[in-house]
Formats: C-alpha cells, sequence, structure tokens
C-alpha cells in the first residue's frame, strides 16, 4: 500500500442531493458496510453508499454457487432494492481509487465526494502470499464471479475427461485440489466429494469414478483452527469418509497449473487448485503506511477509529483493533464485521449529539462449519458437537442470515431438493472459464 499521492488528480464531483447534513461515506457494502448503513436509516445523516458491485453478497455460500449446489441469484442482493425505504441513503456504484484524508474527499473511477465521516468497510481479498505461479494457475472464492468461474471450471474440466483418450490427462483433469483447511477450504471439498458421489456417475456414466481424487492440503497440523480440537478432529473424520484425501502440516510452494509441490517434497497432480488458505485487507490508495497493521488490514481503536485520522473509520475485515485477547486483531468471520457495524452506527450518532461513547466488546456467538449433508460441526459457548443437529442448526443459521425473502425462500427449496433427491441442479457452463482472464 503506498503513502497518500498528494498530486492526485480530483475529477467531476459525484451527482448528490445538496444537504446540510452530516454526510457520511460508506466504502463497501459487505456485512460491515449494510449492517452500519442499516442503524442510520432515516436518520439525521446522509449516507452514501459506493462499491463497485451494485449488489451484497452473501460470502458464506459462495462455494453452493461454485460446487452449482445454488443459483448465484439466490445468494445476491441489490443494494437499491434494501436501499428503497432509507430516504437519507444513496448508492453509486463506482471503483474507488484513492482517499485524500486531507481534503477529505474520496475519488473514484465516476467522480470525487467529499465527506464529513468515511467509513471503510472494503472487506478482504484472496491472499496468496506471494506465491505468484499459484495465483496466475489457481482460483479464489472471495466474490460471486470467481464462484461461477470455479462452476465453469470444473464442468470444463469433466466435459474434456469425457473425450480424451489419455488416461494420465483425464486423471489429472479428474482431480481438484483446494488449499487451506479453514471453513471455506472444508465445506468447498466435502461439496466436491458430494459431486463426485452423486453426480458425477449420473451425469458422466462413461468416466470411471474412482480415478478422480480430491485433496485438502492445509499448512496447519489440522483442520478449522479457528475452532475446537473436537471439532477439528469430527471434520477429518468426515472427510476421510467422504474419500478426501487430507494432508495435514504441508505447505504449498509453487504450482504450474499441473504439478502442486510442497514445502516437505510431496507432490500432487491436479489441473484444478482452488485457494482458500489466506485472505488480507483490501484498500484503495490514499492511506498512509503507518495506518496500516498485519494482513494490510487498518488499525483502529476501540472505537473503530482509523488511528492517526480523524473521522476516518474502518469496520469489519479491514480493520485490526488490537487487544490483551486479541493480539491480531479480531476474526475476520461475518459476526465481527455486523457487530462492529451496528456499534460504530450507534457512536456516530452519540458523537454527533455529544453524548458517550461505547467501545467495541465482541460477543463470540459460536462457530459453525458444514462438511456435507448431514454432517457439520459446532462451538457454541462450551458446547463442541457435530452431525445431524449441527448440519441443521448450520442451515437455520445460513438461511436466515440470506437477504430477501425471495433468496432465502429459493435457497430453502433448493436444499430440500437436494436433500430428498440428492441432485445439483444447477450444472450449467453459462460462461466458459479462461485462465488468465480477469472477470470484473
Amino acid at each position: 500500500m503506498k503513502e497518500q499521492n498528494d498530486t492526485v488528480k480530483i475529477t467531476n464531483t459525484i451527482r448528490l442531493p445538496e444537504t446540510e447534513l452530516p454526510r457520511v461515506v460508506v466504502i463497501g457494502g459487505g456485512f460491515a458496510g449494510l449492517s452500519f448503513v442499516k442503524k442510520l436509516k432515516n436518520t439525521e445523516v446522509q449516507v452514501v453508499v459506493i462499491d463497485k458491485n451494485n449488489f451484497h453478497q452473501f460470502q458464506p455460500l459462495l462455494y453452493q454457487v461454485a460446487t452449482s449446489g445454488i443459483v448465484p441469484d439466490s445468494i445476491v442482493f441489490p443494494f437499491r432494492k434494501q436501499f428503497k425505504s432509507y430516504k437519507n441513503v444513496f448508492f453509486r456504484m463506482a471503483e474507488v481509487t484513492n482517499i485524500d484524508t486531507e481534503t477529505k474527499q474520496v475519488v473514484t473511477d465516476i467522480g470525487h465526494v467529499e465527506y464529513d465521516y468515511l467509513v471503510l468497510a472494503t472487506g478482504s481479498e484472496t491472499n496468496f502470499f506471494g506465491l505468484e505461479d499459484v495465483q496466475a494457475n489457481s482460483l479464489g472464492m472471495k466474490t460471486i464471479q470467481e464462484a461461477l468461474d470455479i462452476r465453469s471450471l470444473i464442468l470444463q474440466r469433466f466435459e474434456k475427461a469425457v473425450v480424451t483418450s489419455d488416461d494420465a490427462t483425464r486423471d489429472a483433469l479428474t482431480n481438484f485440489a483446494v488449499i487451506g483447511g479453514g471453513p471455506a477450504g472444508v465445506e468447498t471439498v466435502g461439496a466436491i466429494a458430494e459431486f463426485k458421489k452423486y453426480i458425477l456417475p449420473k451425469d458422466y456414466p462413461d468416466l470411471d469414478v474412482s480415478m478422480m481424487s480430491i485433496y485438502l492440503i492445509e499448512s496447519n497440523d489440522r483442520l478449522l483452527k479457528g475452532m475446537s480440537d473436537k471439532s477439528s478432529e469430527k471434520a477429518l473424520k468426515y472427510l476421510n469418509e467422504m474419500d478426501v484425501n487430507v494432508h495435514l502440516g504441508t505447505r504449498v510452494t509453487s504450482y504450474d497449473g499441473l504439478n502442486i509441490a510442497t514445502i516437505n517434497d510431496k507432490g500432487f497432480v491436479a489441473k484444478s487448485v482452488i485457494w482458500t488458505a489466506g485472505v488480507k485487507g483490501n484498500l484503495p490508495e490514499g492511506l498512509d503506511a503507518k495506518c496500516f497493521g498485519g494482513g494490510n488490514r487498518l488499525l483502529v481503536n476501540d472505537y473503530s477509529e482509523v488511528k492517526g485520522c480523524t473521522n476516518v473509520y474502518a469496520i469489519g475485515d479491514i480493520s485490526s483493533m488490537i487487544s490483551e485477547e486479541y493480539p491480531y486483531g479480531h476474526p475476520m468471520v461475518a459476526q465481527t464485521a455486523i457487530q462492529q457495524g451496528d456499534l460504530l452506527a450507534h457512536n456516530l450518532l452519540n458523537q454527533m449529539n455529544g453524548k458517550a461513547l461505547k467501545k467495541f466488546e465482541y460477543n463470540d456467538k459460536g462457530s459453525l462449519a458444514t462438511v456435507g449433508k448431514r454432517k457439520a460441526v459446532a462451538d457454541i459457548g462450551k458446547f463442541k458437537f457435530g452431525g445431524y443437529f449441527a448440519w441443521i442448526l448450520w442451515s437455520v443459521v445460513h438461511l436466515m442470515s440470506i437477504s430477501g425473502f425471495k433468496n432465502k425462500l429459493f435457497v430453502g427449496i433448493n436444499w430440500t431438493w437436494s436433500y430428498f433427491t440428492y441432485d445439483k441442479g444447477n450444472r450449467l457452463i453459462v460462461r466458459r472459464y479462461k485462465k488468465g482472464e480477469k472477470r470484473d
């Protein structure tokens, strides 16, 4: 991240209604930004939301889009529909290119906007830890666009495997590797394993299912590092039962599009690699380098204000609130983002009205991860359990968290159909995936 550029050319002003109210500019419409804006609905401030997409995406279910479980439309929700009854909220689809804290302006590709208060809720992006060949040849899964690319890639691999006559090539085409044993990696690899068991024999009867190998490669000595040992062990047991090859203590060092090399000389062959091994803060240019901590996250105080800045706040994945209990910042999960967004909105209104502010205290409501149908793990306070009940709990929590009644209904119908039929009804190659092609 570069330091602030004093020579940035300020472009035309973004068209907004004139107001005498304080203007709060929010960059990013993820969990943090959306929860913040909801709390400011129809209050005495003008809220301007800027996002490069015109929709909120429910990231915890991206892996189900990637593995043909649900349609992409069911986990995205248009901002303008969300804000239609918010008389004080204005959405602008734009990509932020620079932040000028001295003149209190946000510069975008469609113009600039001045702010009284700035809230950075830009989330995170895939961290490949400097492994350029891995980044060039694998796919991350942080956006709906990437999830659709993975769906196309998986189906294209099978279509090509059907017509190839070379056994080694067919083997490589039907091998899949997921790098990273966190919730995203465990859930993705479990869904691919179910695809192999229930879909592959029906859709591709002329392929030898036993040829397909599924790898989950994790550099730590256990899965689901953020959860309990009991949940980690149960997840490993479930994946082994699903014929997933789990390799712990194995760090990937390179990938050329076919061969996966690791630090302990254990090699793998796979034409398809999905990277879920890490994330880092995602921010535009302009903030001073001293504002940043580890993982490209912004250092904030107990009130989410960016250190060294006035009236500039960061919430969600991009923020790092260091404390004795959280020496590396709070976990980069939806719970943290929602709670920080809620409290910041409350504090901002209190600040404007001369009232006392409240320090952020994270309320850990527990962790859930699903491995497959009827298989999930849960850490809820002192209770650590897995199996069918954990899977039901995971399903209910995620279903209720999706934006929009119609989306909840569509996902619920999809899940019910899949539960009874063992089918995934969205096996479509709508657009072909091509390596190296950037999706906007």
